[in-house]
């Protein structure tokens, strides 16, 4: 999976921002990148803390850019810029403040193009990385939310295998949205299927052929309550706007995954028994079953991947390693 990511960014050279210049493992995936040569980090930080955290744990970071917010030389147009782009919520001075900040700042050399992708969280929050890009980078057009994807994959005897499952670490459940007259503008099913169909897109990045399960503890109609009608018609919504996407629920998870179950509970689908693309009716459903494939499965999990925004954007776990710093930068600036 690594190489055909490397191979997509020695074709199309991009720039990463990490929003946490100082940490150790942030400087050891950095180190190793530049040695790859394939990808360009941009260090946010204090340039003199920086490089001594670096010579303290002996990376070699010499000739990467490291950009501290607090001697940016462009800053004031930064901050006019962040202003129009807050429409009034901020004031020059809150923006100003929130730039000297390594996730604020960072987003904003995304949102302005002087760099293609970003990755912050080794020791933000998630909701500090992705606050600043709803905020900022915002959702693209035709996206409602921005969701979440994990990639997972081991070894096998026949090769590499890649499963993809939606949304495991953002939308805590899925409810209609609803305006000040009391008129529903966007429904759960709706919102449930476009995380389908973003999962699909991010699912074939990584050449995973998407045939997609939407998840339940009911197989076509087999229990009722719970989540079960919001995967039913989460399904039939996708079916209406992706018609091309292989997609099938509602289904249980082993009626996805096992041809001989997934024939006898689902007769005539094509997804079930096959499925590769697996997507959570709510976040304990998405956290459960992708910690459960990894720690049991024996599948790495790469993610969360954030779906629906103007430009890659990804959150570190603040347990990472620098390993997974490395292969999260190499995935985030693929997607650009």
């Amino acid at each position: 999976m690594f190489d055909i990511l490397e191979a997509k960014l020695r074709a199309n050279p991009r720039k990463i921002v990490f929003t946490e210049g100082h940490d150790a493992r942030i400087l050891e995936a950095a180190a190793k990148l530049k040695q790859g040569g394939f990808l360009t980090p941009i260090l946010i930080g204090n340039v003199e803390v920086v490089k001594a955290k670096a010579a303290e744990c002996g990376f070699d970071i010499e000739g990467l850019e490291i950009i501290d917010p607090a001697t940016y030389p462009e800053m004031e147009k930064m901050v006019e810029t962040m202003v129009e782009l807050r429409k009034g919520k901020m004031s020059p001075e809150d923006c100003r403040a929130n730039l000297l900040k390594g996730n604020y700042f960072g987003t904003m050399l995304v949102k302005m193009g002087y760099a293609d992708s970003l990755l912050g969280g080794a020791t933000y929050s998630t909701a500090d990385t992705v606050r600043p890009a709803l905020q900022l980078v915002k959702t693209r057009k035709g996206a409602h939310l921005v969701s979440s994807c994990f990639i997972l994959a081991r070894e096998g005897k026949d090769g590499q295998e890649l499963l993809a499952m939606g949304d495991c670490a953002i939308n805590i459940d899925y409810q209609d949205t609803v305006d000040k007259e009391g008129n529903v503008t966007f429904t759960a099913a709706e919102k449930l299927a476009e995380v389908a169909i973003e999962t699909a897109k991010t699912a074939k990045v990584f050449g995973i052929d998407p045939k997609v399960a939407v998840l339940s503890f009911s197989t076509k109609g087999s229990g009722k309550g719970g989540t079960v009608a919001l995967s039913q018609a989460a399904t039939a919504k996708a079916k209406e706007l992706a018609p091309e996407l292989a997609i099938d629920g509602e289904m249980q998870f082993d009626a996805a995954v096992s041809p001989t179950v997934g024939q006898l509970k689902f007769p005539g689908s094509k997804v079930a028994g096959y499925a590769n693309t697996f997507i959570f009716p709510n976040i304990e459903a998405g956290n459960i079953g992708y910690k459960i494939a990894q720690r049991l499965g024996g599948f790495a999990a790469y993610g969360p991947i954030l779906q629906g925004l103007n430009a890659p954007i990804n959150d570190l776990s603040r347990g990472c390693n620098a390993d997974e710093v490395y292969k999260m930068a190499i995935i985030t600036a693929a997607l650009a």
